[in-house]
């Protein structure tokens, strides 16, 4: 398989983020931790935004549909039988609602077997 520049990613799928359910925004290996680590990208700041939790329930199960189907493996070889962590990257901590609404993802994709952490970045990042 040829890599794909970034501009022909966004090109073929569209920009990464939660609102974009056709791909991953990034993959990763913690050697820190040895877990495959699939980054979610939330540009938006946190609201009670019925919207914005539809695009990340998709987006979430997306992600575990790559993983529990075998599409990781089948990408990254070396992944097979390493733990999964699906991380939510976000300018500011989700409150209120979307507190609860994290929470509630988290525990789903738990029971799934899969890790889940949320990283707030801060208004300032650049994601």
């Amino acid at each position: 398989m040829v890599p794909m520049t970034r501009e022909q990613m966004i090109a073929e799928f569209g920009e990464p983020g939660v609102q974009n359910p056709m791909i991953v925004d990034l993959i990763a290996w913690d050697s820190a931790s040895a877990r495959v680590i699939l980054t979610m990208i939330e540009r938006r700041p946190w609201g009670s935004h019925s919207l914005q939790f539809r695009q990340i329930e998709e987006k979430i199960n997306r992600y575990l549909g790559y993983v529990l189907d075998g599409h990781l493996g089948q990408h990254y070889p070396q992944y097979v039988g390493k733990p999964v962590c699906i991380h939510l990257d976000c300018v500011d901590a989700p409150t209120g609602e979307a507190e609860r609404f994290v929470a509630a993802a988290g525990h789903a994709i738990r029971t799934e077997g899969v890790e889940f952490t949320v990283n707030v970045l801060g208004p300032e990042a650049d994601v």
